[in-house]
Parts: C-alpha cells; sequence; structure tokens
C-alpha cells in the first residue's frame, strides 16, 4: 500500500513513513493511493473480536510492518480497554448507542492513540531513532496522547492545549502526568490558535526534521486508519445498512466514518453534529468552508473553527486533483472562505446539523429521564443531531466520552452530581505540571529547541 499527500508534492511512500512524518513534507496530508474494497469480505468479518478485525482493517493499509508484531500491539492496545467488547453498543428505545470510551482516558481517542504509540516505539526501536511528538488539543486528544506514550524512551510528547479553554478534568488528564517525557504547553488563546502554532511548525522542514517531530493529532493518517474499525464493527452488528451520528469538531472521527462507507461497509448515512461552531455543518449544506467568531461551549473538544481533515475530504471530492485543493485551501488561508464548484449537495451520503447549548442540555436530561443513561455533552450533540434527522433503519450515535468527564454541564441538564468515575475521582489531588506560553510559535520552538528528545 502506497500513500500520497493531498498536494502532490511528495513521492508516494509506505506506511512506516506515513506513520513517522505525520503531515507530508508538502504542507498536505497523507492519503492511501487506493482503498481496497471489503464488501466481499463482511460475512468473514461479522463474527470477528475488535482486535481481529483491526488486525484484518490495519494490515490491509500498514502492508510494510510485519504481520505477527502489529496483530500483538493491537492485542496490546485493547487489553487496556475496561469492556471485554472494548467498544460496546447498547440500545435505547429503538437509538443504538456506541460507546467508544471505555479506555484509559475515558475518550474515543484512545482507541486509535493506545495503537499508534505501540507503533511509534516499535518503528523507533527497530530503527535507532527517536520522536519528539507535538499535538494539539481541544480537550481529549492530549490526555489519549500522553497516555499512549508516557514512560516511552524514544519518545517526547508536547502537548498544546488553549489555557482555561478545556475542562478543568481535561487538563488533570493532562498535567497530572509528570514522567520526564511529557511536556504540558498551556497556550494563550483558542484551540485554533494551537492548531496554527503545530501547522507552522510541520511547515518548517528543516526544524522538523532536525527535531525529529512527529504528530498524534488526526492530521496522523494512522489515527484515522484506527478510527474506521470501530465503524466496521457496528455495522456488521446489523443484517441492514446503518446510519451514523458522529458529534464532530476536527471532522477526524467523521472522516472515518467516510472512509469506510468507500470501502464497502454497509453504511447508509453518516449524520455530523456540530455545536455553536458551525463551520462543518454550513459546508455541508450549502458547499461554503467560512470562518465565524469561535464560541465557548459545554462541548470543548468540538470548540473549533478550522477542522483539519477537512483537506482530505475536499481532495476526494475533487476526484484526487491536488490543484483544485491546494485552490481551495489558499482561498481559506488567505480569504477565511473557500467554496465548492456544486450543482447539488456536497455529498448525499452525509448530513450535518448545528445543535445548540439549549437542545444538548436537553438531550441529556430527556435521555436521563426516559432511560436513565448519562450522555456528555458531545455525545449529546450526536444523539441530537440524529433526532433532527429522517433516517431508514438502525441509527447508531457515537459515545465519544464519558459523561464524568462533563460533570458541570452533566448537573446543569439533570440536576444532579452523579457524572463520576473513579479514575477522575483519583487525579483531583494529584500534583500537576504545565507550562504556559503566549500563542507564539517563536515562544514554542523554543521550549522545543531546549527539551527535544535528540540521537
Amino acid at each position: 500500500m502506497q500513500y500520497v499527500s493531498t498536494r502532490g508534492g511528495v513521492e508516494s511512500c509506505g506506511f512506516e513513513q506515513v506513520l513517522l512524518e505525520g503531515q507530508a513534507r508538502d504542507g498536505g496530508l497523507f492519503l492511501p493511493q487506493s482503498f481496497p474494497d471489503f464488501s466481499s469480505r463482511l460475512s468473514e468479518f461479522k463474527g470477528l473480536s475488535f482486535a481481529d478485525l483491526a488486525f484484518e482493517i490495519v494490515s490491509a493499509f500498514a502492508t510494510d510492518l510485519d504481520s505477527d508484531r502489529l496483530r500483538n500491539i493491537l492485542n496490546e492496545a485493547f487489553a487496556e480497554f475496561t469492556h471485554d467488547h472494548v467498544v460496546p453498543l447498547i440500545r435505547h428505545d429503538g437509538t443504538h448507542i456506541l460507546e467508544l470510551f471505555h479506555g484509559p482516558t475515558l475518550a474515543f481517542k484512545d482507541v486509535a492513540l493506545q495503537v499508534l504509540g505501540r507503533l511509534f516505539e516499535q518503528v523507533l526501536s527497530d530503527r535507532g531513532e527517536v520522536m519528539n511528538i507535538v499535538g494539539a488539543t481541544s480537550g481529549d486528544t492530549g490526555s489519549a496522547a500522553i497516555a499512549g506514550v508516557y514512560g516511552r524512551p524514544n519518545i517526547g510528547i508536547f502537548i498544546l492545549f488553549p489555557d482555561g479553554r478545556t475542562s478543568k478534568l481535561q487538563e488533570l488528564q493532562m498535567t497530572t502526568i509528570i514522567d520526564p517525557n511529557v511536556h504540558c504547553l498551556a497556550i494563550d488563546g483558542s484551540f485554533d490558535d494551537c492548531q496554527s502554532i503545530l501547522k507552522e511548525l510541520y511547515s518548517d522542514v528543516d526544524f522538523k526534521t532536525r527535531k525529529n517531530l512527529g504528530a498524534v493529532n488526526s492530521i496522523n493518517w494512522s489515527r484515522i486508519l484506527v478510527q474506521m474499525v470501530y465503524y466496521v464493527y457496528a455495522a456488521l452488528k446489523f443484517d441492514e445498512p446503518v446510519t451514523f451520528s458522529v458529534p464532530t469538531g476536527n471532522f477526524g472521527n467523521a472522516l472515518s466514518g467516510i472512509l469506510a462507507m468507500r470501502m464497502g461497509i454497509p453504511i447508509r448515512k453518516l449524520v455530523i453534529g456540530t455545536n455553536e461552531n458551525d463551520i462543518l455543518a454550513r459546508f455541508f449544506s450549502k458547499g461554503v468552508y467560512r470562518l465565524g467568531s469561535l464560541q465557548q461551549t459545554l462541548s470543548p473538544s468540538m470548540d473549533i473553527q478550522v477542522a483539519s481533515n477537512l483537506e482530505r475530504f475536499v481532495y476526494l471530492h475533487q476526484d484526487k486533483d491536488p490543484n483544485q485543493l491546494i485552490e481551495f485551501m489558499t482561498s481559506f488561508t488567505k480569504h477565511g472562505h473557500a467554496e465548492l464548484c456544486m450543482t447539488g449537495p456536497v455529498d448525499t451520503h452525509i448530513e450535518a446539523r448545528q445543535v445548540d447549548t439549549n437542545l444538548t442540555i436537553d438531550t441529556i436530561s430527556t435521555v436521563w429521564n426516559r432511560h436513565h443513561y448519562l450522555l456528555d455533552p458531545h455525545s449529546a450533540v450526536g444523539v441530537a443531531a440524529a433526532n433532527l434527522t429522517d433516517t431508514e433503519g438502525p441509527v447508531i450515535c457515537l459515545a465519544t466520552a464519558h459523561p464524568a468527564k462533563f460533570p458541570e454541564a452533566v448537573k446543569r441538564a439533570i440536576g444532579e452530581d452523579i457524572a463520576r468515575h473513579p479514575l477522575l475521582d483519583a487525579i483531583s489531588n494529584k500534583r500537576s505540571r504545565k507550562k504556559q506560553l503566549p500563542a507564539d510559535v517563536n515562544d514554542v520552538r523554543d521550549y522545543l529547541d531546549k527539551y527535544a528528545l535528540s540521537t
């Protein structure tokens, strides 16, 4: 399996290089040259465990990895989850909930990042190299990435997060891991500021090479790849095509579902739920990608205006034409907006819905009162988006985080302080450590100059 950049400026390469580089050197994002069609293998896949299914999917894209090592990595990664099925599917009154929060940091990002940390360690060890991971987080990516790599001797990790704009528990999940290879950088700005700094660092090819920078954000193809597995796993629980409803901010989770459709998985439709930061809802309804003003909401992991993974979608939508993609992205970078040439919907298999704070709160309350089941505010956006959409057949809503990560939002919705989890209760009094920095790429670059690992 060979990979290309969305911007067409680098030679094709294998999975290991894509894993370690994260972002292509021309500033684009990696995608496979072609996608396998799994439609003839669905009956074979149907009875597999989650780890075994993950091996079948991932191995088709990582053809330069040793099969036995890959299988061991996947088995070890998913052994970290507290549920036997890793991502259990439960039913409430016609709606199915896919719980993706049974990993070590109680968020869906554990599914991919427990794998990614082990892949990094294996490949770096084989090559005798080190890596300095630099990531940006609006909430959950940071803690999940840290949980995947802390204590690993050949990896340093530097996580940028918007100071004061994650939940307190999300911050503590990062800053209470005080291993020497972990650096939490509290940026005086928004998540989009953090992401902009990250992109600038990766665009400096000389600096990226000298400092051995690697990516754990969903710009890294490996994240998207592993997330596809739970779409396949859940869809094959049914004997008819299904609809998924996905809360999204940076568009990585939703893109994984779109690509699963592309590979012949029986998915009828994808519903995308956004909060008041509705740039993606507007894009899929009108084909116009336009910056708005960033709003802080009860679902902070979705408080994003620039969705990195939309680049991959636009590239595929424009028949893999890098020139059209570059024109689209250049327009957005220069003017804050870009448009697709459209004569109809952006994609007839994708519907996007904006869910505001009042509806989010109402959804948490309604689901609790009817079913005695707690949703976190991000998952509630997905459930509400599904309720706003006409669908046929089974509907699967992705529960992306444990409600205990957002106790204030849950209490506001149901009037009780019951969103708890022992893992989170245990960190409230732990020592924490963070470095506060301005939203300036030069300050972050100076910090990396001082603390990055070297061979």
